[in-house]
């Protein structure tokens, strides 16, 4: 993304008939986890793999919300340490995330990824990539979210919802 993203966002995004489509769902995260879960739509509506939603929260951590088999909500959340934060303490508990404070606050300050790692991996981003990005201590989250849209392939379609 050429502009700087808003701080915070949240995005739904789908690749119906294999093209990307980035809709923008708030340009905050104050959404509660529910109104984001509900954008999620129906399971398998869509085909497979089904649509995600990612939010960045005042650029310190993101959140990734996508079905998984059943219809149950598979979550990602890039430092699971953010508890101070409604999004990531709703996203912690509801989700049974652990959280293992145990060498979290150490000299290096990257993030605690918590969660499901292999959350975009049918879309062709694997747990052990999408570690490196969560964990790279060099980015903000949403620096991050772009990378991981360059590497998927929507960051013109992210970058035209969140910056205009």
């Amino acid at each position: 993304m050429s502009r700087r993203a808003p701080a915070s966002f949240a995005v739904r995004v789908s690749r119906p008939q294999q093209r990307w489509r980035v809709e923008l769902l708030a340009q905050d995260a104050e959404d509660e986890l529910p109104v984001l879960e509900r954008a999620l739509g129906d399971p398998g509506a869509d085909g497979w793999p089904g649509p995600f939603v990612v939010v960045v929260d005042s650029r310190l951590y993101f959140v990734v919300l996508r079905h998984g088999p059943g219809g149950m909500v598979r979550a990602l959340i890039s430092d699971a340490t953010m508890q101070e934060w409604l999004l990531a303490a709703e996203v912690v508990e509801r989700y049974g995330i652990a959280v293992d404070t145990e060498g979290a606050f150490d000299d290096d300050e990257s993030g605690w990824p918590g969660g499901d790692l292999d959350v975009l991996a049918d879309d062709g981003l694997p747990a052990d990539q999408l570690r490196a990005i969560a964990t790279a201590d060099d980015l903000w989250a949403d620096e991050m979210v772009a990378r991981i849209a360059e590497r998927l392939g929507f960051a013109d379609e992210l970058a035209a919802a969140v910056v205009g």
